[in-house]
């Protein structure tokens, strides 16, 4: 199974447990051994081209030692070590897949790095990472904030999108989300006014004229 969760990767780590909620220090240490164990497994050259080659489409040793140009005992032995520490898993009958899950995790699970004086919102930190939503706050006022922060990255004020570029650029955004898709932030943004629709076509406001329609009341405060 190719593990795209937190509980996988605590299961790939032996952790998960003892975890401080309001912190998550643990987890962060641990996501953290986890990465440096996959950066260290994957200096070796063998097994970097051995992963190559079954992100390319190999589906056994052979064919594994054939486009990584290895031995087939060198092959043989990298895809050992890829498989005990979870980067290669089974994937078509017989076949071979790479975890992709495994490192999307991690991503997710990785702590902001450190704010400097004048840096990004501590909001913004939470919430988006690496030009990637990872969720919206369930609290309204940090919501509008970070719609607010994707609707200026993503389009010029007074531009003019079709839909359909419209949703390329907003599906980018969630591409490492939980539970939150392009058509989602397309309403959003368009009932908080930060995108005005009409025939198909999108605007983003100049500067100064958008403004928000806040029509909810703010849930339980996130820790972040």
């Amino acid at each position: 199974m190719t593990p795209d969760t937190a509980t996988d990767i605590d299961a790939y780590t032996g952790t998960g447990t003892g975890t401080d909620a309001n912190t998550g220090t643990d987890t962060d240490t641990d996501s953290a051994e986890r990465a440096r164990q996959l950066i260290g497994l994957l200096a070796e050259e063998s097994r970097m081209r051995a992963l190559a080659a079954v992100a390319l489409g190999a589906d056994g040793t052979e064919r594994v030692a054939e486009v990584a140009g290895l031995s087939a005992k060198d092959a043989a032995v990298a895809l050992l070590r890829l498989r005990e520490q979870g980067v290669v898993v089974d994937g078509a009958p017989d076949g071979l897949a790479v975890s992709y899950g495994l490192f999307r995790g991690l991503v997710r699970r990785a702590p902001p790095a450190p704010r400097t004086g004048g840096g990004p919102d501590p909001v913004l930190d939470t919430f988006v990472r690496d030009g990637r939503l990872v969720r919206l706050p369930a609290q309204w006022t940090r919501k509008k904030l970070v719609l607010r922060h994707i609707a200026e990255r993503t389009f010029e004020p007074g531009a003019e999108y079709p839909e359909r570029v419209v949703n390329e650029r907003l599906r980018a955004w969630c591409e490492d989300s939980d539970g939150v898709d392009h058509v989602t932030l397309r309403r959003y943004l368009v009932d908080l006014h930060h995108l005005h629709r009409s025939e198909g076509v999108y605007r983003r406001p100049g500067a100064g004229t958008e403004h928000g329609t806040g029509h909810g009341t703010d849930d339980a405060a996130e820790a972040g």
